[in-house]
């Protein structure tokens, strides 16, 4: 077997039916096996998707295991001569994993390699590819220097600025969001270090990796969609914290005596100045929420760009949630020929005839000019996250609006078809 893929979830459904979509559709030709391990979901991510998705074994934790100790756990089982860590709240384009896989065969010193990241609007991440985080790294990181000075090779070193994100580079780390290693290097390092929770644990991979002798490749050639936070909540003060953590657990590791002292001092001197900053600009910030979200209902349109299939399907979800007041047309892609609406559209990708690489491509190509949503084939739901500062928004055929949990909502999925209205609720 050639792949082994590796989901961790937590409460993120419908992000998570998207991921398995474009997962499935990366998949053909290649040899592969996909777990999801759910860390105790209350969302009933496994009911609502085993049914979908016969091909994935899904392994259910009774409670939230942490993500290394929950990717350790369906290791154990894997068969694959590569495993692939992948996050639930990523869109992955289909030729990225044949990709990946060629690039492992032929350069034998890579042990990992991971992908150029964009956010829900096409942004680019800068975390897709990182220095260790040595005293002065990890002080102009939480303090903001380095997104002050964001191609800086000195204040930015963390997300190493000053390199062309488009190329190929021997980096320190990479990101866990996706992360593609020889299955046989990781039985050697025994897995993720279960003693972080969550954040750092792909740190400390990355450099036991270099330490065996690998190395840690970025391939910015090829890029995927990672809506940033939807995994692991958006709560700043709770993911400053959660980090601060996971660098203590680094630094008690692997730096001792002064250097450690140092680093922890540097540390903490860092979240202060990041929380003043961040206490001091929350009224700007309300003021410029609120007067985009004005300007985004006098300007919203919603276009539906794919064929009839995908774009009918999407259709029935938008009406669900009375959206069809703003709809403006589908924009079908029978041809394949460019398209983009209108600068401050609602842009909702229907992955079918349309592929996930060719929305990926558009999103790169014009970054920040709309709000991005994807809906895959035969799948019951929308996503987006037009900003990595907020939650991400789901339509679902499930759930009609935000006020009701209701899931008797008068339609029915049907593997292989369109989502129909169920009978008795033809004239609802």
């Amino acid at each position: 077997m050639q792949l082994s893929v590796i989901i961790v979830s937590y409460n993120v459904k419908y992000f998570l039916e998207q991921c398995l979509c474009a997962v499935e559709q990366a998949l053909k030709g290649i040899r592969a096996e996909v777990f999801v391990i759910d860390n105790c979901s209350a969302d009933g991510s496994v009911e609502y998707l085993q049914q979908k998705h016969s091909g994935v074994e899904f392994i259910i934790n009774e409670k939230n295991e942490g993500f290394a100790r929950a990717n350790n756990i369906a290791l154990n089982k894997c068969r694959g001569e590569f495993v692939l860590f992948l996050n639930p709240d990523t869109i992955i384009p289909e030729n990225i994993l044949t990709e990946a896989l060629v690039f492992f065969k032929t350069n034998a010193d890579a042990g990992a390699a991971g992908v150029r990241m964009l956010d829900g609007r096409g942004v680019f991440l800068p975390e897709s590819k990182r220095a260790f985080p040595s005293p002065l790294v990890s002080f102009c990181k939480l303090s903001g220097l380095s997104a002050l000075f964001p191609k800086s090779s000195f204040f930015n070193r963390y997300a190493l600025g000053n390199l062309d994100a488009h190329a190929i580079h021997e980096v320190d780390v990479l990101c866990g969001a996706f992360m593609m290693v020889n299955r046989s290097l990781l039985q050697k390092l025994n897995g993720f270090d279960e003693s972080f929770f969550m954040y750092g644990e792909d740190i400390d991979l990355s450099y036991r990796i270099q330490m065996a002798g690998k190395r840690n490749y970025y391939l910015g050639n090829l890029a995927i969609v990672h809506f940033k936070g939807e995994s692991t909540g958006n709560n700043k003060s709770r993911h400053t914290r959660i980090f601060y953590n996971a660098m203590n657990v680094f630094v008690k590791k692997y730096y001792t005596g002064t250097r450690g002292l140092l680093l922890k001092m540097l540390l903490r001197t860092g979240i202060y100045i990041r929380a003043a900053i961040s206490f001091l600009s929350v009224p700007l910030r309300i003021f410029i929420h609120d007067i985009k979200n004005t300007w985004a209902e006098k300007q919203r349109n919603i276009y539906l760009i794919g064929d009839i299939a995908s774009t009918a399907e999407a259709e029935k979800i938008m009406l669900k949630h009375k959206l069809q007041k703003s709809f403006r047309g589908s924009l079908l892609i029978e041809k394949k020929e460019a398209f983009m609406p209108t600068a401050g559209s609602d842009i909702i990708f229907c992955t079918g005839l349309l592929s996930f690489a060719e929305t990926i491509a558009v999103i790169n190509q014009y970054p920040k000019k709309n709000n991005y949503l994807w809906h895959g084939l035969y799948t019951g739901s929308i996503v987006c996250s037009a900003n990595k500062k907020e939650n991400g928004i789901v339509y679902s055929i499930e759930i009609p609006n935000s006020e009701t949990k209701n899931t008797g909502d008068g339609y029915k999925f049907i593997p292989g078809d369109h989502l129909q209205y169920a009978d008795s609720d033809k004239n609802a």
